[in-house]
């Protein structure tokens, strides 16, 4: 049988999110947004809530949930602020789960406990000034030198690179050839305040503006030998797990924001009168609506069922690359019929919907373009790569 119910446990924790959004982010953020500064106390009541640790076991100072509690997490931060959701999605994907799934004993007690807390961030350093999708370009290199590595390159839009609790970032680099003279791809994890080690100023940015994103820059950067990250040689690999993982992530943050238009139209079309009636009895507004919701449903979907197979551990590669793509276009098409439902009010920053047009851009780009998600698809049905 069929049954997409949500748990008792994954719907209370919904419930309590949903309730931090609103009483806590949506009375504030818009004010962060528009200073473009990072929301520290909304941070800490993440934080206090375990939300940065939920998908990391309980022995690593996490909550012992699962990734699909983050998800649902997420989805519920994005109705509201899509700022806010993505410093949790970053914090965990990319800041917590390499080292979950890749670290050894050592580097997990040193760093999973606290960033699993909240107390600080981690990033990751993967896109390349010069690079964009093309991650296997990387030309970031760590030479071993005795008992260091010695890191140099750069490193550009890396989310939570910046604030002033991250702690660390994993950065991709070439650590040597592979036999068939390809690239050999290493992590290394870099703490934050190593010499050599430099975090550009902000970003000024269309969307996303109360998240912290930098350029990071690399000159002799040296780190103990201990800090590769999982096995050497296997980095290429171990992000590809960490970005499929990243997109189901992504997925539910977008269809947080496609079901933050629904809400937003919905209770602007019960008040907005025009032409001597309420806007939401015009059919045309109607329709809209319609079309808004079934995005935001078929989109849900598809994330739950990528996370679904996820947890089995079965493949889902074809699955995280289908939500990603439905909830991104799912977030951007809404967005564009919020912002006309609003009209003139839907182009000003101080409304959310204002707010979601901006941010919803960016689902279409990070953590792998529409574009890419279509390659992976079609490799996924079998058909040969260019």
């Amino acid at each position: 049988m069929v049954d997409h119910r949500l748990s008792e446990e994954h719907e209370a924790l919904r419930q309590s999110v949903e309730a931090f959004a609103r009483k806590e982010v949506a009375p504030v953020i818009g004010e962060y947004y528009e200073r473009a500064e990072f929301p520290y106390p909304l941070v800490r009541g993440m934080a206090n809530m375990g939300l940065f640790g939920l998908p990391v076991a309980e022995e690593q100072g996490g909550m012992g949930g699962d990734y699909f509690a983050l998800c649902l997490a997420l989805e519920e931060l994005a109705r509201v602020d899509s700022s806010v959701a993505i410093t949790l999605e970053a914090g965990v994907s990319l800041g917590v789960m390499p080292i979950s799934r890749f670290g050894n004993e050592q580097q997990k007690r040193q760093w999973l406990p606290r960033l699993a807390s909240g107390e600080v961030l981690g990033a990751f350093g993967l896109t390349e000034p010069g690079g964009g999708s093309d991650a296997g370009a990387t030309r970031t290199t760590a030479v071993l030198d005795g008992d260091e590595w010695v890191v140099n390159g750069s490193k550009s839009f890396i989310t939570n690179s910046g604030t002033d609790i991250t702690a660390l970032v994993t950065v991709t680099a070439v650590t040597g050839e592979k036999p068939d003279g390809g690239k050999e791809i290493s992590t290394i994890l870099v703490p934050a305040g190593t010499p050599g080690f430099t975090v550009a100023p902000k970003y000024s940015k269309v969307g996303w503006n109360a998240s912290d994103t930098h350029e990071l820059s690399f000159d002799n950067c040296r780190v103990p030998a201990e800090n590769l990250l999982g096995e050497r040689g296997r980095g290429y690999a171990q992000f590809l797990s960490i970005l499929t993982e990243g997109r189901v992530a992504i997925a539910a943050l977008g269809v947080g924001l496609a079901q933050g238009c629904v809400d937003e139209c919905l209770r602007y079309a019960g008040e907005r009168e025009a032409f001597g009636h309420r806007i939401g009895g015009y059919q045309a507004i109607q329709f809209k609506l319609a079309d808004m919701e079934l995005r935001t449903h078929t989109a849900r979907l598809a994330y739950y069922d990528a996370a679904s197979r996820m947890l089995r551990g079965e493949s889902y590669r074809k699955q995280a690359a289908a939500a990603k793509l439905a909830s991104s276009n799912a977030a951007m098409d809404n967005a564009r019929d919020a912002t006309q439902i609003f009209g003139g009010y839907g182009f000003m920053n101080e409304t959310p919907v204002g707010r979601f047009y901006r941010d919803a851009k960016i689902l279409e780009i990070g953590e792998g373009t529409s574009e890419v998600q279509r390659m992976l698809i079609a490799r996924e049905l079998g058909l040969p790569s260019a």
